[in-house]
């Protein structure tokens, strides 16, 4: 007689950790840092928030005043006007280094996600307990690039809006234009784009260099040259409009110029120093000499600042992308 033993079925495989897991790892390696640079955005966008609401009380109990209406006078008024001034610019002033902060946020990105999150890594060696718990180079780096992305997504929108509630409520004589460069960067989608520019910037500097402080370097100066960059081309990104007429005159509204000079009857330009325009017999017999029969100025109207912007974020993370795609190339041509 035969007995028939069924196989015994196959144990279960344990699979690697999975990217949640992974996460959890760079939250606690990072938690220091992420948790200040999350309580550092709460109180900005708090202070923002709260000195706004102090600016329209001011505002608001200075046009009640006596004082604000036109032809006041007085020591009282010319204080109370004084103050007010101070105030307001006191207001801009917050503004200004919020912008300028808002501005640079790249390059600390950069730098924070190339030394100590990866270069610091390589440096030290530590990439290998994470490895060699069946844990892949690629889902490695992606938990690096996903935690400092996502926070930064969320820190920099609100932030953004912040920043923007915060300059409607103030007046434009107190303020730079919308097209500053400490004012355009910090407003719309623009931050979001330039912050994951820095991150992924950072990533490539510290997966192909490996050393802390030279990555460090690198991630530093790269966001750098990309601000300049675009602060200078920024008024190429979106046709410009061009207003012509026979006297100079300003634009309507808060419009960037970009250019302004005389226009000929045959359409040609020139620079406006061919003829300085002081209203003298010389300037005349100048613009008759060259044929020039009016001005032309180049201008973005405020209408602009959206496609501005929009063209700028899809530069910027197409450019992100684009980079990211190079730092996991290059991680997995190393280390398979």
């Amino acid at each position: 007689m035969s007995t028939t033993i069924a196989p015994a079925p196959p144990l279960p495989t344990r699979s690697g950790p999975t990217l949640r897991a992974s996460t959890r790892v760079v939250l606690r390696q990072h938690r220091r840092a992420l948790w200040a640079a999350g309580a550092l955005a709460l109180v900005g966008a708090l202070v923002l928030v709260g000195y706004t609401l102090w600016a329209v009380h001011v505002t608001d109990a200075f046009e009640s005043d006596p004082c604000s209406s036109a032809g006041a006078s007085g020591a009282r008024c010319d204080a109370r006007i004084q103050e007010f001034g101070d105030s307001m610019s006191e207001f801009g002033t917050l503004l200004t280094y919020t912008g300028l902060a808002m501005l640079l946020l790249p390059v600390f990105v950069g730098a924070f996600v190339a030394g100590p999150m990866i270069a610091r890594e390589f440096e030290n060696g530590s990439y290998k307990v994470s490895w060699t718990q069946s844990v892949s180079p690629t889902r490695w780096l992606l938990a690096k690039l996903a935690v400092p992305a996502l926070l930064l997504i969320a820190v920099v929108s609100v932030l953004s809006a912040a920043f923007a509630w915060a300059r409607s409520h103030l007046d434009f004589d107190h303020t730079s234009s919308w097209w500053s460069p400490l004012v355009f960067p910090a407003m719309g989608t623009a931050p979001v784009g330039r912050a994951l520019l820095g991150l992924a910037i950072g990533a490539l500097a510290g997966v192909l260099i490996r050393r802390t402080v030279p990555a460090m370097s690198v991630a530093v100066l790269a966001p750098c040259a990309s601000i300049v960059v675009l602060t200078t081309q920024l008024d190429a990104l979106w046709p410009l409009r061009t207003s012509i007429s026979t006297e100079i005159s300003g634009l309507e509204g808060n419009s960037w110029e970009v250019d302004m000079g005389r226009i000929t009857a045959d359409g040609r330009r020139l620079a406006m120093e061919t003829c300085r325009p002081d209203f003298s017999a010389a300037e005349a017999r100048c613009a008759a000499e060259h044929h020039a029969t009016g001005f032309y100025i180049d201008y973005h109207p405020t209408s602009h600042f959206w496609p501005l912007q929009l063209v700028e974020t899809g530069i910027l993370l197409v450019l992100a992308a684009a980079l990211v795609a190079v730092t996991f190339r290059v991680l997995r041509r190393r280390h398979g």
